[in-house]
């Protein structure tokens, strides 16, 4: 088409400048981060749509998701995922439009490229076709509201971009309204985050660098309860859930999962309201913190009104 052409070199300027987002000083100093792989890229361009199509944007407030600065595919992968391929056209709709004038923030460079500039680019040791670079919001938990959040993750220094991305997916999946990352928790922007998290970075607010003090003080003058997801907890999630205790999972919740290795530190359980460990039925000495973080977060979205939740059947 006559508003693009084939990016073919691996060594251009370009290509290398989209490579450093790969690293966390990359991404820090240029704001964006990659999204590699048809699904991330699906719900980059779904929101850059419900943001931009119509003529008077209804996007959610400024800085609260991601934005899509660039995309880069290869046309085999269009083929392969005739979905994005009609988002990409929808999208093209709007942006080429002789009527419409977009700000800078609403406009994307579109390139098609070849397999070793994409290879070049990302981070993912097979590249499926499509890489977009998006803008990273600066989000702190004070911009967002606490008493809209029903449901929230406060990962505590988890060190696995692994971890925090699969988080983040079971958050959004659970209908949670916003996910918080303590400073020294690993980047949820890195490229490993955003792979697991398989596009819910596009779905919810993640804001980064809270203070976990100030969180809990924040929460106490807003009727939400903090639970710490704890091993050694004299009450159980079994518990919980069979309404056998004082704590209600159906109340407005902050559940606090700790880091891979040492979990959560006596001074952070100090900040929780309760502890709450879950029963180990088998012979492992403990679950991983996402697989946790998991049961802890569909145990208070199944108590909190399931009606107001309509049920999405998977594909």
């Amino acid at each position: 088409m006559s508003d693009e052409y084939l990016m073919d070199n691996p060594r251009s300027q370009r290509v290398k400048k989209v490579a450093q987002l790969a690293t966390r000083a990359g991404r820090k100093k240029q704001g964006l981060f990659l999204a590699e792989g048809p699904q991330p890229v699906r719900e980059a361009l779904k929101l850059w749509l419900r943001s931009w199509e119509s003529e008077e944007p209804s996007a959610a407030p400024d800085g609260y998701f991601p934005s899509l600065d660039a995309l880069y595919f290869h046309p085999d992968a269009l083929e392969r995922h005739p979905d994005v391929a009609s988002l990409l056209e929808a999208v093209r709709g709007v942006l080429f439009d002789p009527q419409r004038e977009l700000p800078r923030e609403g406009r994307i460079f579109l390139r098609e490229a070849t397999d070793e500039v994409l290879a070049a680019m990302g981070e993912a040791e097979t590249s499926q076709g499509f890489i977009a670079v998006c803008r990273i919001p600066e989000l702190t938990f004070d911009v967002l509201d606490p008493q809209s959040i029903q449901l929230a993750p406060v990962l505590v220094g988890l060190q696995d971009p692994g971890n925090v991305g699969t988080v983040i997916r079971t958050a959004d999946a659970a209908g949670a309204q916003a996910v918080l990352l303590t400073p020294g928790s690993a980047d949820p922007w890195a490229p490993k985050a955003v792979r697991s998290a398989a596009g819910s970075h596009f779905h919810l607010p993640i804001a980064t660098g809270v203070d976990l003090k100030e969180l809990s003080e924040s929460l106490s003058d807003h009727n939400s309860q903090v639970l710490a997801a704890h091993g050694y907890a004299e009450l159980s999630l079994e518990t919980l859930q069979k309404a056998e205790a004082d704590v209600a999972l159906s109340d407005p919740t902050f559940w606090l999962l700790g880091n891979e290795a040492h979990g959560l530190s006596p001074e952070e359980l100090e900040l929780a309201d309760h502890t709450v460990s879950i029963p180990l039925y088998g012979q492992a000495e403990s679950l991983n913190v996402a697989v946790a973080g998991a049961l802890c977060l569909y145990a208070s979205a199944m108590a909190q009104d399931p009606g107001e939740h309509p049920v999405r059947p998977q594909p």
